[in-house]
């Protein structure tokens, strides 16, 4: 039974993975804008840019599954 899901389970737990990433990577960087005193300016942007590249991998996974489900 689980061999016939394990291509399902995979593709979960690397998202899964590639989420907590993004968490830690996000952790960090607030830590770092703290301790460096970046105005808010700056912060703004820097956050700008670790969320399009967040929208990016969720927009490649919906693309990827939209593909898929047509065949494609």
């Amino acid at each position: 039974m689980l061999y016939q899901y394990m291509d399902l389970i995979e593709s979960i737990g690397l998202d899964l993975v590639f989420a907590a990433i993004f968490f830690f990577i996000g952790m960090a960087i607030k830590d770092v804008l703290k301790q460096g005193n970046v105005p808010p300016f700056g912060q703004k942007i820097v956050w700008l840019v670790l969320f399009l590249g967040c929208a990016g991998f969720i927009a490649k996974g919906i693309i990827q599954l939209s593909w898929e489900g047509t065949g494609i």
